[in-house]
């Protein structure tokens, strides 16, 4: 006689190991249910008939153990995969088929190697390889790729809220390193534990300094090149300075809006100064040109040229360039007067210049790089000069309307 319960956490709980195996079958999912083992082990499962009919073939496929899978967690999987069966798939062929597919670590070494290694900046390949080491291999390292679950994913995402923007940059790896294994065949087709999971809010980090920040950058720059600065750390007073060749490069950041690594890797083989570009072979976008204004060019033609070095920002040692700003930026920024100003934030300055100056969105994203229109759009409420005025113009119509009017004299009595 077959056994028959709404699965819930409390009967699936209360249900007790006997002497042979046996099945609670779900009361309001039919093909759902629950087994139990002699042992006391407990896993959820789904039985199914190939093609539909009472005369097609019964199988039975294996969600999950109890513990692993919540009875929630099951229930989802097994409405899920009911549905594939209605549509014509045949769940268990699918195990059979993937019975050999790779544990999670297995794949990423796979996919760290085959795709991102071989396909992405070294950059990219560096923050993927982290996520992966640091946060699911951990938690997933022995899973098979193909039975990782979305509630498993969900959990781990839940646990790294403390560090939002990690967490959500993980959901994405999950998803690249699942696209890649469904491509090569390695997973079902469309698999992806990591789809329909809502991602942390993050704040927006963007800073744009004001013109009269610009004007204490500008004279600290000046000031660590020349004569050093002073300043205060640690209960001490010391002076700091910076190598022409760092401030060149943070004057350069300033009026071309370009990146970090883009300026720092800069050779003079790609500086055109009759056509007044930089004809950069590589960057993040892949090759591009970066134009050139005259203030540019003038920091271009003043940086002293190192005999030998084919880098335009050259490091202390002879023919090696500067591979880091992080202490120069720190310098100028803390004799500034600034606080919390990144030095990427130069390359959101340019830009918001620009939208400030009415240039248009899709000129500045041309003259940054952007590829997609999206990444341009974050400076859009910066852009609204025609709105701005409209507004300038409605405020003062109400303010005009709202002040005392000089009351008129009566007419003096002739």
């Amino acid at each position: 006689m077959e056994r028959i319960a709404k699965l819930t956490k409390r009967t699936v709980d209360a249900a007790q190991p006997e002497g042979a195996r046996y099945i609670v079958w779900d009361a309001d999912l039919k093909g759902f249910g629950l087994r139990v083992e002699p042992t006391g082990a407990k896993s959820f499962v789904v039985r199914y008939r190939v093609g539909g009919g009472r005369s097609a073939p019964r199988k039975q496929v294996k969600l999950g153990n109890m513990g692993v899978l919540t009875p929630e967690e099951a229930r989802t999987r097994a409405k899920e995969m009911l549905a594939a069966v209605t549509s014509g798939m045949d769940p268990a062929a699918e195990r059979e088929r993937f019975r050999g597919a790779p544990t999670m670590r297995e794949l990423a070494t796979m996919f760290l190697a085959d795709h991102v290694e071989a396909k992405r900046k070294g950059k990219t390949y560096l923050a993927y390889k982290g996520i992966l080491d640091h946060h699911v291999l951990p938690a997933f390292g022995s899973n098979k790729a193909e039975s990782l679950t979305r509630a498993e994913v969900a959990r781990l995402h839940t646990a790294m809220k403390a560090t939002p923007y990690q967490a959500n940059r993980m959901l994405a790896v999950i998803g690249s390193l699942y696209a890649f294994a469904s491509k090569r065949g390695l997973v079902p087709e469309d698999l992806n534990p990591a789809r329909k999971i809502e991602k942390f809010r993050e704040k927006k980090r963007e800073r744009f300094l004001s013109s009269e920040e610009m004007e204490r950058v500008g004279a600290a720059i000046a000031l660590a090149e020349a004569d050093g600065v002073t300043l205060e750390r640690d209960g001490r007073t010391t002076l700091a300075r910076i190598s022409p060749a760092a401030a060149a490069a943070i004057r350069l950041l300033l009026f071309t809006g370009a990146r970090v690594s883009e300026i720092l890797s800069l050779e003079w083989s790609h500086v055109d100064f009759e056509r007044g570009c930089l004809n950069l072979p590589d960057s993040k976008t892949g090759s591009k040109a970066v134009l050139l204004n005259p203030p540019a060019l003038s920091v271009l033609a003043g940086i002293e040229r190192e005999e030998g070095n084919p880098f335009v920002i050259h490091g202390q040692r002879t023919e090696t360039r500067l591979t880091d700003l992080k202490r120069p930026w720190g310098v100028v920024q803390e004799a500034a007067g600034l606080e919390g100003v990144r030095i990427h934030d130069l390359r959101h300055t340019f830009a918001s210049i620009g939208a400030g100056a009415g240039l248009g969105l899709a000129v500045i994203g041309k003259l940054l790089g952007h590829t997609q229109a999206a990444t341009t759009h974050r400076y859009a409420h910066l852009a609204d000069d025609p709105l701005r005025r409209a507004n300038n113009q409605i405020g003062q119509r109400i303010a005009d309307a709202l002040a005392p009017k000089a009351r008129k004299r009566p007419p003096a009595d002739g």
